[in-house]
C-alpha cells in the first residue's frame, strides 16, 4: 500500500508558475507508476500527466505539452508536477495517484492523494 500527501497549490496570476509535491509513505514507492489529474467544478477528472516508476518515461495530456514537467525523486519518495505559463483554465483540485501503469484513465489507479487547489487568476 501506499499513502499520498499533495502540498504546493495555491493562488498564482495568469503567467506564473507553481511546483506541485506528492509525497508518498512506505517502502515500495519507486514500483509505482504515478501520475497527475486534475479536475475542476462541474467536470470529469482529467489525466494531466504520468511518469514511469524510474521516470524514465514519461507522459502528458495534449493541450498540456510544454507548459507542465512531471518527475519524481524515488529516495524522497516524491513525485513533481512544474507547472509554467498558468492559465485561468488550469484552475483545478490537482491529485496525484499510483498504479501500475501510465494510464489516461482515472480507473486505473488504485491509490490517491487528497488533492491541492491550484486557482489561476487572469
Amino acid at each position: 500500500q501506499v499513502q499520498l500527501v499533495e502540498s504546493g497549490g495555491g493562488l498564482v496570476q495568469a503567467g506564473g508558475s507553481l511546483r506541485l509535491s506528492c509525497a508518498a509513505s512506505g517502502r515500495t514507492f519507486s514500483h509505482y507508476f504515478m501520475a497527475w489529474f486534475r479536475q475542476a467544478p462541474g467536470k470529469e477528472r482529467e489525466f494531466v500527466a504520468g511518469i514511469s516508476s524510474f521516470g524514465g518515461t514519461t507522459s502528458y495530456a495534449d493541450s498540456l505539452k510544454g507548459r507542465f514537467t512531471i518527475s519524481r525523486d524515488n529516495a524522497k519518495n516524491t513525485v513533481y508536477l512544474q507547472m509554467n505559463s498558468l492559465k485561468p483554465e488550469d484552475t483545478a483540485v490537482y491529485y496525484c495517484a499510483a498504479g501500475s501503469g501510465i494510464w489516461r484513465s482515472p480507473n486505473e489507479y488504485g491509490y490517491w492523494g487528497q488533492g491541492t487547489q491550484v486557482t489561476v487568476t487572469s
